[in-house]
């Protein structure tokens, strides 16, 4: 079996072994980053292979899966000229999150720990419970206790012991991670955990793919914690150093105008999070994060990638919500943020790809 690779600290350099199951940085409690910089396999050598994201294998830190349940390989579908989504909501468990999801759960499966745990706002929680349901691994989720009786239902359907936490999701996470630092405690964060970003990154490789070769000129995300943008800036990375593209697009993030810390920051030019963010209720609740641990790093990756941040209202989320959903395309109330952001042609005349993260079963239709 490959060598795992080894963790880091992007912020102070703390190396982390492959096998600990440290969830942070022990020096500044920061999240971890991976010591991997794989090649990407060229267009023409993938044909044949495994239809799921394990067809990228060279680009991901574990090989050989063995708790796979067919994720990867979402469709394209044109919404207007110029402008297509992948719908991410045809995963396993109806989101984006599986992506990342599969790879802790094979980690884990590895190491060996007693417990798994996990917070989340739904979908994360969701994907973990499944995964480790099929790697026979326990489980436990930490769920804010407003999230939708659907994803409660689904979470513990999977097999997964739920723990319900007063408060909103900043609370839901410490009490998690709390909970982390227990000996013996895997701790499934697609925040602080590397392996999660470079399981979101196959929505990119898919990308490359499935346009022969190109990438759009811009790829819009909806952003809390910043997973999906995080992990597709590491894919294009990977693409662009092994020459496979020769010019780099923009990523677009796209923030809930109700908790909106990382859209404000880039108004004011930091480089990170700045004062405290005022929060209200919204549709997008699976990225209302007020302080996500890898701001800096979400910041930096949008700013040199020369893309921009946007916000959507609520009145945009539920009017994308219902044009979608009268396309033929029904998806949940966060997972429409980056449709709401460009619809009205934000983007002017550039080519684009959006994520439809979530299926609409998981919260029904925004403000019903």
């Amino acid at each position: 079996m490959t060598p795992l690779p080894d963790r880091f600290c992007p912020t102070d350099g703390t190396r982390v072994p492959a096998a600990s199951l440290a969830w942070c940085c022990p020096a500044c409690r920061g999240p971890l980053d991976l010591d991997f910089a794989p090649t990407p396999a060229s267009l023409k050598s993938l044909s044949g292979r495994v239809n799921s994201l394990w067809r990228y294998a060279e680009c991901l830190p574990l090989a050989s899966p063995t708790v796979s349940l067919g994720e990867g390989r979402t469709p394209l579908v044109d919404l207007r000229e110029g402008i297509r989504a992948k719908l991410d909501f045809l995963m396993p468990t109806l989101s984006f999150k599986d992506r990342g999801a599969v790879l802790l759960a094979e980690l884990a499966l590895r190491l060996g720990p007693r417990q798994v745990i996990a917070d989340s706002s739904g979908n994360a929680g969701t994907a973990v419970a499944a995964y480790c349901a099929r790697a026979a691994l326990p489980c436990t989720v930490y769920v804010p206790a407003g999230t939708s009786d659907k994803k409660l239902e689904q979470i513990g359907a999977h097999g997964a012991q739920l723990h319900l936490v007063d408060g909103d999701r900043e609370a839901t996470a410490r009490v998690a991670r709390a909970a982390a630092d227990e000996d013996g405690v895997f701790y499934a964060s697609h925040v602080y955990n590397p392996y999660f970003l470079h399981g979101t990154k196959t929505y990119v490789h898919e990308l490359w793919e499935d346009l022969g070769g190109r990438l759009p000129e811009v790829i819009v995300v909806p952003v809390g914690n910043g997973t999906l943008l995080l992990g597709a800036a590491l894919a294009v990375a990977e693409l662009h150093a092994a020459g496979l593209i020769d010019r780099r697009p923009a990523l677009y993030a796209v923030q809930s105008a109700a908790v909106a810390p990382l859209a404000h920051a880039w108004t004011e030019g930091a480089d990170d999070l700045v004062g405290t963010t005022p929060t209200a209720p919204t549709f997008a609740e699976g990225i209302a994060i007020p302080r996500p641990p890898r701001a800096r790093q979400i910041l930096r990756a949008v700013r040199d990638s020369g893309g921009a941040f946007l916000t959507v209202t609520e009145d945009q989320i539920r009017h994308a919500q219902r044009d979608l959903a009268s396309r033929g395309l029904y998806v949940e109330s966060t997972g429409v943020a980056c449709w709401a952001a460009v619809r009205d042609g934000a983007l002017g005349s550039r080519t684009a790809v959006v994520p439809l993260c979530g299926a609409g079963v998981k919260t029904g239709l925004a403000g019903a």
